[in-house]
């Protein structure tokens, strides 16, 4: 049995935990018979096709995402007509909770799995080699072409899945570790697939130590958590953190995404005590607007995520970034400006300005018309305006968010953009303005070097501002030797005070910045 397992990422980057756990937990009863295949979106569809051929797989399924069903729908028509005799399967959230639309969408597929796969992909695998006839009728957890309801299995204990990282490294060499000790989230936010799983479950605790134990050991540069809220359980987060500072080997990076308002004095004493870089935390704030909060079942405590984030950022040795969603219900334009200045405010090293994505399945994607959302009809159904908020007020906070990811998530213009916040009534006010200059210069279309972005600013402020000329340009002066250690001066350059040495062989692991040395 060949059943080959494609995965489609977004960037090379990027691997695909679910079909490495779909592998391994067949593999226990039946080795050999799953193989795996991984491309990314960036790959020529012709060039997927002909590895996949390749293969001469028995059977094949895909994991489908927001990012590559419409690839999926490509392979799956042409691989029809060079594998006629080969069955085809689908997986994953975006084929999941659509499957009806799914059939007429692609006819030729033989089935899909619904939920959770390690179970019902082992009895199909099971079925394939055992029985002969691959009647798959009576399986859980899967719907077929021709039956199109489905039973739902028990949900997997978590103890039972392999780790499937002690087979080898190798495959993930640069790439991103991608490491699950929980399941589902004991939130209901509306906007949200975890939402839709009732149960939340735990790895057992000492098996993820043993498993951490491994990551440090193997030096792996990083482990990127995606349990969806790591700290909902305070004792077990804050036994696994202290675990991960008695072990740090002075490499690895852990990732984790938690809830900033239920952290507690435990968890914040050992986060503060961690070295420089070892945990980046995401935390999804989302609004600050108390309706938009309720209505999408998000309960949380504004004021205490503001004194929690300040406490994370005391000793500056954790990665904090704070997530926003534009175009939840509730939310007009002033209001998001709002949420924006809030938490921009909070000093993350990131702020991320996120679009509501409709995703099927969730209740938001149920309640679309009650709130007048309209969104793409393509992938990632990404919200166009609401009830609440123009598609024009839409557009003007996308061109904000890419004056944020250039000018503040980068890190590469830290004295300069402190120097020009004073000079307007709020944050927001400065990365509108700046965004309407980009539009009115032309640099959305032709955007500027990373070097050029320095005089970029400088000549915004000189037309948009009455800061000090030679304050900003030894600012920036100061933020592009920072980052940069160049043969030549460039011009907007000037000469460093003399009280300021730059140490390269330094670099500061939060922002990627050489240390400054003040004498």
């Amino acid at each position: 049995m060949n059943f080959l397992l494609v995965a489609i990422n977004a960037k090379y980057i990027h691997s695909n935990p679910a079909v490495f756990s779909l592998k391994a937990f067949v593999d226990k009863s039946f080795p050999n018979s799953v193989n795996i295949a991984e491309y990314t979106i960036n790959n020529k569809t012709d060039d997927i096709l002909e590895d996949i051929y390749q293969h001469k797989p028995d059977a094949i399924g895909f994991s489908v995402y927001i990012w590559n069903i419409e690839t999926v729908k490509e392979l799956v028509t042409e691989l029809s007509k060079i594998l006629p005799d080969t069955d085809i399967w689908l997986g994953g959230p975006e084929v999941s909770y659509d499957y009806k639309n799914t059939f007429e969408a692609m006819p030729l597929i033989k089935g899909v799995f619904i939920g959770e796969g390690e179970k019902p992909f082992e009895e199909v695998i099971a079925r394939y080699i055992e029985s002969g006839d691959n009647d798959f009728s009576d399986i859980q957890g899967v719907v077929l072409s021709e039956r199109d309801t489905v039973s739902m299995l028990d949900v997997v204990n978590m103890n039972e899945l392999p780790f499937f990282y002690y087979d080898g490294l190798d495959k993930f060499d640069n790439r991103i570790i991608y490491y699950e000790s929980a399941r589902g989230c004991p939130y209901r936010c509306s906007y949200c697939l975890s939402s839709i799983e009732k149960t939340t479950r735990f790895r057992e605790l000492e098996l993820v130590k043993k498993e951490i134990k491994f990551f440090l050991e193997q030096k792996v540069k990083q482990v990127k958590f995606i349990d969806r809220t790591f700290n909902c359980n305070s004792d077990r987060a804050t036994e696994l953190w202290n675990y991960i500072y008695q072990n740090d080997n002075g490499i690895t990076n852990f990732h984790f995404e938690i809830a900033a308002d239920i952290l507690d004095d435990k968890q914040i004493n050992i986060l503060q005590k961690l070295r420089p870089g070892l945990v980046q935390l995401e935390i999804g704030v989302q609004s600050v607007n108390l309706r938009t909060l309720k209505e999408v079942n998000r309960v949380t405590d504004i004021a205490v995520i503001e004194k929690n984030v300040k406490a994370l950022n005391q000793n500056h040795n954790i990665h904090v970034h704070l997530d926003l969603i534009a175009g939840l219900p509730y939310e007009n334009y002033e209001s998001f400006v709002n949420s924006f200045n809030t938490v921009y405010r909070m000093r993350p090293c990131q702020l991320q300005l996120g679009f509501l994505k409709v995703l099927k399945g969730t209740v938001i994607s149920e309640k679309a018309d009650e709130y007048e959302i309209k969104y793409t009809g393509k992938p990632p159904y990404e919200v166009l305006s609401t009830k609440w908020i123009s598609y024009e007020e839409i557009r003007k906070l996308k061109a904000v968010a890419e004056m944020v990811e250039f000018y503040y998530n980068s890190a590469q213009f830290i004295n300069g953009i402190a120097l020009l916040e004073k000079e307007f009534e709020s944050p927001y006010e400065l990365y509108s303005s700046l965004s309407e200059f980009y539009k009115r210069k032309g640099y959305f279309v032709r955007t500027p070097a990373r070097s050029r972005k320095y005089e970029v600013l400088l000549e915004f402020a000189s037309e948009n501002t009455d800061c000090n000329d030679k304050k900003l340009r030894e600012a920036l002066t100061l933020d592009y030797y920072m980052r940069e250690n160049p043969k030549n001066k460039p011009d907007f350059a000037v000469q460093l005070p003399d009280n300021i040495k730059l140490d390269y062989t330094r670099k500061d692991p939060l922002t990627g910045n050489c240390l400054q040395i003040f004498n």
